[in-house]
């Protein structure tokens, strides 16, 4: 669904993206690994469009994203989930899902709807539904975010590490919900530090280490214990 070639991303002199390509698949989770520093988030940060690639191409189709503004890309389809979620603390959780809404402003009916499906989908977002955002938990705000994404009917997630500072009990009811998510058959672009649940809902993955992508495969095809330690130890398990 979305083809990513030779992306460049620099912060100042530093080069942080040097030429990645993968593709996210339509209808599947995509995971992408890699140890602090190796440029996960500016990757995700350069989809949406919050950072401008120096050079390379962002294909949705027949669409070119990279130059577009960040409300654009959403409009075109990709929406991010945020890595610390995110939400508007002192609105309420209403008001942060129909945010989530907003390049569909005109479509009055069609956004009550979603909404109310995304309350069903959640429902301790329905009992807190008049409840400001920054008084949730954790695991709360997590499904807000997600379920603000989701107000968007968005084509590709963009997942940027959803078990961030959530107790283990609550990162497993998270990924729950991705997995319920992919069996749906959305596309999912997920980035996330617990290598061994993100496999284990993975259809593909990549290995991100200092701005290059050095492995990609099925997760069903490699040792796991392999691939975790050189994505977060910097070398091969040994033999």
């Amino acid at each position: 669904m979305l083809e990513i070639r030779d992306i460049r991303t620099s912060y100042g002199k530093i080069a942080a993206l040097k030429g990645v390509s993968l593709e996210i698949r339509e209808g599947g989770l995509t995971c992408l690994l890699g140890p602090n520093g190796a440029g996960k988030t500016t990757l995700i940060w350069t989809i949406a469009g919050i950072l401008k690639a120096q050079s390379g191409s962002m294909r949705l189709g027949d669409d070119e994203l990279a130059g577009l503004k960040p409300h654009q890309i959403v409009e075109k389809g990709v929406v991010t989930v945020p890595e610390n979620r995110l939400v508007f603390p002192e609105m309420t959780v209403t008001e942060n899902l129909v945010a989530g809404a907003f390049s569909r402003r005109r479509q009055k009916g069609d956004v009550a709807e979603d909404l109310d499906a995304v309350l069903d989908r959640f429902p301790r977002l329905r009992e807190r539904a008049s409840q400001e955002a920054g008084t949730l938990s954790g695991g709360e705000q997590q499904m807000l975010a997600v379920g603000r994404a989701l107000m968007a009917r968005p084509k590709i997630l963009l997942m940027d590490e959803p078990s961030t500072g959530l107790a283990p009990i609550i990162v497993e009811e998270i990924f729950e919900i991705i997995g319920q998510l992919r069996d749906e058959g959305r596309t999912i672009f997920l980035v996330e530090q617990n290598a061994n649940l993100a496999l284990d809902y993975a259809d593909h993955f990549y290995l991100l280490e200092q701005g290059h992508v050095t492995f990609g495969g099925d997760p069903a095809t490699v040792d796991h214990d392999d691939l975790i330690a050189r994505a977060y130890l910097g070398a091969r398990k040994a033999s």
